[in-house]
């Protein structure tokens, strides 16, 4: 454009005109309404957007717990020693203290989490200014502000996962950093830190440093090394993408960081920064993580612990079920077990040792499927179904889900599932598992305390937590073992009878007229004392002494020794009822069977002299404060007298030196009592023994009822091992049990019980029938044997002498007396005059003969008086002539002579009261020809 005069005249006048300066000046005004206006907007916003703050910090909660809401249960076996942590997702936390953890550690999350965490009020607000820079040059945020005041906030206090649109967010930031400058007014810097230490995650599911410490170095927070330190603070800002086991390369970058802030702030020097840089930390937590079984599946002691606080909780404090686990896996309980890690391990050790098993290995099949049928339906099968199908489908009626080998336990699931599903069912889910065959449990117990030391719920490995613990919650019938507890502790104790009373084993039935049969079923033993039917495991013999006493005694009698699966007149389903007040609970046939640990601690009761201790897992349980919520002593109850107690435990020392559990003798002189057990069928076998020092219990057999081809005795030799192998390592004194006052000793006769007859019961015609018993003071014998008697015998006729029978010729013989009503033959039968005497006299010296020979005593004498006279001859008529070897003695009474004592079985001995002549027959010729008669 040109600019001459006259176009800048023109132009001056457009701008000075009327229209045009009423033009400007309305666009003035224009702009001042749109100021003011402006300006009105931005002050209600701010006053709106004070107000909106002013509302939010008016419903920040007045009431929250910084603390970890959740952490996790420790347990502690019996030295203190901690053994086992319970958590579930939300509390596999471990609390400590600010003194437990590192400065290292501390340094390393203030480093690079919050580096003017000293000196801010709770809100870093140079922080905020930095990351927003940052988030503007970045078009993102890309770190963040908050302090781990504001962390601590956000965790414990925030359910940030409800957060579902931004202004929720926002609301939860502004409470965040309001609360934030308020705990900082009323909280230490050092307990903030704690908390947070307590609280943050830390990846592969642990809370908290001491937890991420354990599980990713084994090792307490407090031994944790500069390195570690550093791998622990790079994990919190992303615990999936950072953890060092899954991404060892991400954190190793994260950590050289962290390392690099605490040496610019001065928190460690040169040479700590640079040997924390060479440090191969994640070679030691890849073979941490190789080495450790990590499926955290609970150990059989553990879920019956668990198991045990639930139930004491809801009866203490009245949780529900729920309440109660809870408070287990939540509540950062301190629990101290009874448990010894030490004999554990060794029972462990030797139960897994598959050496220690010579029968072949099965396996039982444990099977679960779900499927949706075509029509819709949905079905459910187990093991069960398997068995039945092969049972009832191919008509092998003794079908067990129990296979010798994995591959043909595999073929049968394929087997049943052709047959059983169509095309068009749906598999929802298929598990498959099996246990190995034979099983086992064990138990072990402290006498004196009742406190659990051991218990092993099966062999191989353990897959599930809370599972088939056959060491509490598995009942087995308990066999012969029930025979002490049931039949001869309370025969002794209250019953009036004695180790040397006598009963006959010989043919009996039940009183239902079932036939009662000793392990060897024809075989019977006649006259036998207690202590050896002990010894031999008689069942005959117990079974008669709880008749004699009582069912409902024993009955009674187990009840006091703590056992809780006993029947009496419990309604069945049909209507009928079912009871163990039976004779069949002498030989432990009863309705449930026991467990393994209750089995334990009623033999404890004998070894603890009598007094029956309650089984306890654990002491006391502590809350997260400190707090005893739970306590658990063992109160003795004296259920038979010392004098009971150790007359059963020397006649059970007798069982393992030379009785049925031979197999269970330690190799070292260490007393060792005990009783074994085998149900029938050969289903179930058992040994329950007692050192000086604790009781201890084994069973094996199948789970589902299998007969033993052969009877076994590894499991004796497996409890001799455990207990060997416990005497040595903890040094044990080798002892034998305690001495007992108010016990007398006595010589009987073992056939009948009572004092034996000088020169009879030495002499049974099997071997010397006394011995020496012991006898609780006030019981011991007063009168004499009646089980044995003498008989004199004429060696002329080998028949019973009469008393014509010449002095020289006699002999006598001692024989057993079976009692009155005995039938069968036993042992004591060829040992016995199974003939009448009246009918087995002497032939030859009969009284015809006794005159006969008077007569010729008085013709000699005639021809001595008169020996002139013609014609002394014998007159005819007058029988035959003795021999001369016949000829003169005197005539003996002959005939028995009763020992005296009960009509029970006899004993061994030699022949007795000899001849004055002639010699005497064998006793065996004797023997087989009373037999030969009697039959």
């Amino acid at each position: 454009m040109r600019y001459t005069k006259s176009t800048v005249q023109k132009r001056r006048k457009q701008l000075h005109s009327r229209k045009k300066r009423l033009h400007s000046s309305f666009s003035v005004l224009l702009f001042k309404i749109f100021l003011l206006l402006l300006l009105a907007v931005i002050a209600g916003g701010g006053g709106l957007v004070y107000g909106s703050v002013q509302g939010m910090i008016k419903t920040t909660p007045t009431s929250y717990n910084l603390k970890p809401k959740y952490s996790a249960t420790i347990i502690y076996d019996d030295s203190g020693e901690k053994v086992q942590v319970l958590s579930d997702y939300s509390s596999n936390r471990i609390i400590v203290g600010y003194e437990q953890i590192p400065a290292n550690l501390r340094n390393a999350f203030i480093a690079i989490e919050d580096e003017r965490f000293y000196q801010h009020n709770g809100v870093d607000l140079k922080g905020v200014i930095r990351a927003g820079f940052t988030a503007i040059r970045n078009h993102g945020a890309t770190e963040g502000a908050s302090t781990i005041t504001q962390q601590l906030i956000k965790n414990n206090v925030f359910e940030v996962w409800d957060e579902t649109n931004f202004l929720a967010k926002v609301k939860r930031k502004i409470q965040e950093q309001y609360l934030a400058i308020q705990v900082e007014k009323a909280t230490s810097k050092e307990e903030i830190l704690t908390d947070y230490l307590n609280t943050i995650n830390l990846g592969k599911g642990t809370l908290g440093v001491e937890s991420a410490a354990n599980y990713y170095f084994d090792k307490s927070v407090e031994d944790l090394t500069l390195s570690e330190c550093a791998v622990l603070a790079s994990i919190t800002k992303n615990p999936t993408r950072l953890n060092p086991i899954d991404h060892p390369e991400d954190n190793k970058e994260r950590r050289d960081i962290v390392l690099k802030k605490m040496y610019e702030l001065n928190y460690i020097s040169n040479e700590e920064y640079e040997a924390a840089l060479s440090d191969d930390v994640y070679s030691r937590i890849s073979r941490r993580q190789a080495s450790q079984n990590q499926q955290a599946v609970y150990s059989y002691y553990t879920d019956a612990l668990i198991t045990q606080i639930v139930e004491d909780l809801q009866s203490e404090y009245g949780y529900t079920q729920a309440q109660a686990y809870n408070l287990v896996y939540r509540g950062g309980l301190r629990i101290h077990s009874t448990q010894s890690t030490q004999m554990q391990a060794i029972a462990d050790s030797v139960i897994n040792d598959k050496s220690n098993y010579p029968v072949e290995t099965d396996y039982s099949l444990e099977y679960d499927l779900h499927v949706t049928k075509a029509g819709g339906e949905n079905m459910i099968y187990t093991e069960r179904d398997i068995r039945d199908y092969f049972r009832n489908t191919k008509g092998e009626t003794g079908y067990r889900t129990v296979y010798p080998t994995k591959k043909a336990m595999r073929k049968a699931i394929r087997v049943f599932k052709k047959n059983v599903l169509s095309e068009d069912d749906e598999i929802l889910s298929e598990t498959v598992r099996f246990a190995l065959e034979p099983q086992i449990s064990y138990s072990l117990i402290d006498q004196a305390t009742g406190q659990v030391k051991v218990l092993v719920g099966g062999r191989g490995e353990k897959k599930d937590d809370l599972a088939l613990n056959r060491a509490t919650a598995f009942t087995r019938q308990p066999g012969s073992t029930f025979k002490i507890l049931s039949t001869y502790a309370p025969a002794l104790d209250t019953g009036g009878m004695t180790l040397a009373t006598v009963f006959d084993d010989a043919p009996y039935r039940y009183e239902n007229g079932d036939k009662v049969t000793n392990y060897e079923p024809n075989e019977y033993n006649g006259l036998i004392t207690i202590r050896d039917a002990i010894i031999d495991s008689n069942n005959i013999v117990a079974v008669k002494a709880l008749t004699q006493l009582t069912p409902q005694v024993g009955y009674d009698f187990l009840l006091k020794l703590g056992f809780t699966t006993l029947v009496n007149n419990r309604q069945t389903s049909s209507g009928g009822t079912e009871t163990d007040v039976n004779q069949a609970l002498s030989l432990g046939g009863i309705t449930d069977g026991v467990t393994n640990v209750e089995l334990t601690a009623a033999y404890a009761a004998i070894a603890n002299h009598g007094y029956y201790n309650e089984p306890i897992l654990y002491t006391t349980v502590e809350d997260s404060h400190g707090n005893i919520i739970l306590q658990n002593e063992s109160e003795p109850t004296q259920v038979m007298k010392a004098t009971t107690a150790w007359l059963l435990t020397d006649a059970m020392k007798d069982v393992v030196s030379e009785g049925s559990g031979e197999e269970a003798q330690l190799s070292s002189d260490m007393a060792v009592a005990g009783k074994t057990g085998t149900t029938s069928n050969n289903f179930d076998f058992w040994f329950c023994g007692y050192t000086p020092y604790y009781t201890a219990s084994i069973w094996t057999g199948y789970d589902y009822n299998t007969s033993f081809e052969n009877e076994d005795d590894y499991h004796k030799v497996i409890w001799a091992k455990i207990m060997d192998q416990i005497i040595d390592t903890q040094q044990q004194q080798i002892r034998d049990f305690d001495a007992c006052e108010g016990i007398r000793t006595a010589t009987i006769c073992a056939k009948s019980g009572k004092l034996p007859v000088k020169g009879v019961c030495s002499e049974d015609p099997e071997h010397n029938m006394e011995r020496v018993e012991y006898f609780e003071a006030g019981t011991e014998p007063k009168d004499s044997c009646n089980s044995h008697i003498i008989v004199t015998f004429c060696s002329a006729s080998d028949r019973v002498a009469r008393r014509y029978c010449p002095d020289r010729l006699l002999y006598q013989r001692v024989f057993r007396v079976r009692p009155e009503g005995s039938t069968g033959i036993t042992e004591d039968t060829p040992y016995c005059l199974n003939v009448s005497v009246d009918n087995y006299r002497c032939d030859i010296h009969t009284r015809r003969w006794y005159e006969q020979k008077q007569l010729k005593k008085q013709q000699q004498q005639q021809q001595q008086l008169l020996p002139g006279l013609p014609g002394n001859t014998q007159p005819s008529g007058t029988g035959s002539v003795l021999s001369e070897e016949d000829s003169g003695g005197n005539a003996s009474s002959g005939g028995t002579t009763p020992s005296g004592g009960i009509g029970t079985s006899g004993d061994s001995g030699s022949a007795g009261g000899g001849s004055s002549g002639g010699g005497a027959p064998n006793l065996g010729d004797i023997a087989d020809a009373f037999l030969d008669m009697l039959r």
